[in-house]
């Protein structure tokens, strides 16, 4: 049974002369990775508001179709319902953090307090959610002492305390460099092998290209391209929604067209599947697969 069922969401703001989401439609099934791709003004983060049930509880606006999340309607449960089982995180973590605790340990359990969890229960769960994210020995820090990276991190902690059956992750890497941008999608992928249904809006193809399960393609508020990545990365129509292939991708094309690339073989959306097939054509020889790892 799907965990996630969009069907028809379409929705404009408040004073919106066009809508940000028209006739959306899909549904994820419990533990995958879903990414969310698409140029400005796609609708990747109105998507990840009306999953998390702030849409149109708290932005009002126009809302026609129905979107059910862990078996709960948007048009009838409040945000404070979805609160316990949909944890989201935001692009600037400044904008999440609360503002009113004074260490990272504090700020963690701000979120248990709100939601009545016991407080027995707490320091597990804070001590969990700070060793999945790599900030245990900052727990004493003021959250306004950490980079924007560590904040990133806080941010996202703070949801996993709750434990959350879906996260959504609105473009999580936008701050972090490419370090922290893996930190974080390993973070992920360990969270879905443990069950989470995990939906994300990214812009780094990169990491989509190695981790995501899925990938749905907006642009102007609908959906363009939903599939494999192996499907959707390679295909021209993402143009539309203002993405350029991966240069792995780009590489492989001209390469093919010049007979260096192997006529059967699907174009790649990875370097080592890029290595691979050109090697297969003579095109790279093993020594410089190497230097290119």
């Amino acid at each position: 049974m799907a965990v996630i069922d969009v069907q028809g969401l379409t929705y404009t703001y408040p004073g919106g002369a066009l809508p940000a989401l028209r006739d959306v439609n899909f549904q994820v099934d419990p533990g995958q990775l879903v990414a969310v791709i698409g140029g400005n003004e796609a609708g990747k983060s109105t998507l990840c508001l009306a999953l998390s049930g702030l849409i149109p509880a708290l932005f009002h606006g126009q809302m026609q179709g129905a979107v059910t999340v862990c078996g709960m309607d948007t048009q009838s449960h409040s945000p404070g319902q979805f609160a316990g089982q949909v944890g989201l995180v935001l692009q600037n973590p400044a904008n999440q953090l609360s503002g009113m605790r004074y260490t990272v340990f504090e700020e963690v359990a701000f979120g248990l307090e709100n939601l009545g969890t016991p407080r027995v229960e707490m320091p597990a769960r804070i001590e969990y959610a700070l060793e999945q994210v790599g900030l245990t020995k900052l727990r004493d820090h003021s959250p306004y002492t950490l980079s924007g990276g560590q904040q990133q991190r806080l941010a996202l902690a703070a949801v996993l305390a709750l434990a959350p059956s879906v996260l959504l992750l609105d473009e999580p890497t936008a701050m972090l460099d490419p370090q922290g941008s893996q930190d974080v999608f390993e973070i992920i992928q360990k969270l879905v092998r443990a069950g989470t249904t995990v939906v994300i809006a990214e812009h780094h193809l990169e990491w989509i290209a190695r981790y995501a399960d899925r990938i749905i393609a907006l642009a102007h508020g609908e959906v363009i391209l939903d599939g494999a990545p192996g499907d959707v990365l390679v295909s021209s129509r993402i143009q539309e929604a203002g993405i350029n292939w991966l240069r792995y991708t780009q590489a492989a094309y001209l390469g093919k067209s010049r007979g260096l690339w192997p006529a059967n073989t699907a174009l790649p959306i990875t370097l080592e599947q890029t290595l691979t097939g050109f090697q297969q054509m003579g095109s790279i020889s093993s020594s410089e697969q190497e230097i290119y790892r």
